[in-house]
């Protein structure tokens, strides 16, 4: 569903009152976070989808980091997942079911997390991804309603996941180029969850990158935080291939759905090419972390996310005190 869509469905839904929710879905953040006593929190979150990749294996490994990656967005630690999937067992036999799952618990016990089981149920489409709870101190909890004005931003993963499967699906990937795609999606955001907890409080707001692209989620930081963003496109990490495929015009229908979705928000620069621009709106899977970060600590967190030898570590931007909810996309 595009995100405008998606916004409205949202709208009109009752919310949820309680003490001890901490962070509902009123802001559009990553998880849900509820407490439990004065030192712990849960951090809860779902997400499964279609493949992207051809290999089932590599496959149960991108989802699982995809859905563990929203409890660290939130700067917590995984505990348990359990398994969703949707599958066509009449189309796909059980050794190809077997690595996906193996895949999936090859990345949550790479996590340190317990899979405790899950759910099957038969479907005209394969779909694989997990339920995850986590744990986070509820004063310590990373919001996309935490960004301060003079904040940095960092970027923790290289673009371009959504523009590279698209390749791939039309047999223009090399394999070393689909092979690099794979590697960032499968890394966890563990390291760079761990360098920017360790800022605490000159770090407090964060978002990973997924579906509605690095600009659909930083606008909805922006919102959530009542501040302005102005992100460098010359300064993105891009995966390799991917800014060639979108000037070739290899693009996805979501990252189309993505653009119309913060443009009424969003001022590019005369200077910005059109490849970038889709680069900017392209879905992610398994993306990387966007942190806020006083400027007074950005080469602290830069040291802490190449001593954990995050994908990429790059300055792509800062919060301003704008319009809330306003991007400047600068050349």
């Amino acid at each position: 569903m595009p995100p405008a869509e998606l916004g409205a469905a949202l709208r009109d839904l009752p919310r949820s009152s309680h003490p001890d929710l901490l962070v509902g879905f009123d802001q559009a953040d990553d998880a849900g976070v509820f407490r439990l006593g004065p030192d712990l929190a849960l951090v809860q979150t779902v997400d499964f989808f279609t493949p992207i990749v051809d290999v089932p294996y590599d496959f149960g490994r991108i989802a699982a980091a995809n859905a563990l990656s929203d409890v660290y967005a939130m700067g917590g630690v995984p505990l348990t997942c359990l398994n969703i999937v949707c599958f066509p067992s009449d189309k796909l036999g059980g050794e190809v079911l077997g690595e996906i799952l193996a895949g999936g618990h090859e990345v949550v016990h790479a996590a340190g997390a317990v899979l405790c089981g899950g759910h099957t149920v038969k479907d005209a489409e394969l779909k694989y991804g997990m339920a995850v709870t986590g744990r986070v101190h509820p004063d310590r909890v990373f919001t996309n309603a935490f960004a301060r004005a003079g904040d940095v931003l960092v970027l923790t993963k290289p673009l371009g996941t959504g523009i590279v499967a698209t390749a791939l699906k039309r047999g223009k990937a090399p394999e070393e180029v689909v092979d690099a795609a794979v590697e960032g999606m499968v890394t966890l955001n563990r390291g760079a969850a761990e360098a920017m907890t360790a800022l605490w409080p000159r770090s407090r707001a964060a978002t990973d990158v997924t579906g509605f692209g690095l600009l659909g989620h930083a606008m909805q930081l922006a919102r959530a935080s009542g501040v302005g963003l102005e992100v460098v496109a010359s300064a993105l990490p891009l995966l390799p291939g991917a800014e060639a495929f979108a000037a070739q015009g290899i693009v996805t229908g979501g990252g189309k759905s993505n653009l119309a979705y913060v443009q009424p928000t969003t001022e590019f620069d005369p200077g910005v090419p059109p490849e970038r621009r889709a680069l900017l709106v392209d879905p992610q899977t398994s993306g990387g972390l966007l942190i806020c970060v006083e400027e007074g600590a950005v080469d602290e967190l830069l040291a802490g996310l190449a001593a954990r030898k995050t994908p990429a570590a790059a300055v792509v931007g800062r919060v301003t005190g704008g319009e809330p909810g306003s991007i400047r996309v600068r050349a």
